[in-house]
């Protein structure tokens, strides 16, 4: 299965602290049957230049790499890239997709949406050269209107959820809803550590096991591989 969503690089952002800590999650994920894991440190276009940002995510990287165990999921390098007025017209977007692939994961604020921010999101995902996943929708889906997910749907935009979304009686209920009429494409741990938000993952995989099946299960890990190029 595939972690989408984690922050698992040493010392790269809020998440892994160091080396040791990001060996402990990794070996969280392997237990729980994660075969690949979405490095995706935050991005803020507004601290940094992309060449920094690649620099340093290639740096703590190769400190990790060199120590990884046999049993280690296979680490993609990306980003959890925040949104920001005019970011679909920034040239150097595609440096952010995902390692080998064309899929960006977007962070956006946690505000109403202005029709300005959804024009925005609609013309990213008419780029050819970028399929846009939306990253933790479930934080945002209070805040905006319903008829924003219909229109981000059908332009081909796709949607992460946490897998703490799948936690929890009330937002259980909700997860599978969205998840049987399907605008969830990815689940994502959003570890950033062993302690307070560790990869916990598993029991996401369980639910939608349980209620929609191992075919499912199965037909959800083969769609991300193929999105991320990892079943050619």
């Amino acid at each position: 299965m595939i972690d989408w969503h984690s922050h698992i690089l040493p010392a790269m952002d809020d998440g892994s602290r160091d080396l040791s800590e990001s060996l402990a999650m990794l070996q969280m994920q392997a237990e729980q049957g994660v075969q690949v894991a979405v490095a995706t440190p935050h991005f803020y276009a507004n601290d940094e230049s992309v060449e920094a940002f690649l620099q340093r995510r290639q740096e703590s990287f190769d400190v990790l790499s060199v120590q990884l165990p046999p049993n280690a999921p296979k680490i993609l390098l990306g980003a959890e890239v925040r949104y920001y007025q005019g970011i679909s017209r920034w040239p150097e977007l595609k440096k952010l997709c995902i390692q080998g692939s064309r899929v960006l994961l977007l962070e956006m604020p946690m505000c109403r949406w202005t029709e300005y921010m959804v024009r925005e999101l609609l013309e990213l995902a008419s780029m050819g050269s970028i399929q846009l996943v939306m990253a933790h929708i479930e934080r945002y889906l209070p805040l905006q209107d319903g008829d924003v997910w219909a229109k981000l749907r059908e332009c081909g935009v796709l949607m992460q959820v946490n897998a703490s979304f799948f936690r929890g009686f009330g937002n259980r209920r909700k997860a599978l809803s969205l998840l049987e009429k399907g605008y969830i494409h990815g689940i994502g741990s959003d570890c950033h550590n062993t302690e307070a938000r560790p990869p916990k993952i598993q029991e996401a995989f369980a639910y939608i096991e349980k209620k929609m099946g191992a075919d499912y299960l199965r037909q959800m890990d083969a769609f991300g591989q193929e999105l991320l190029g990892l079943s050619r």
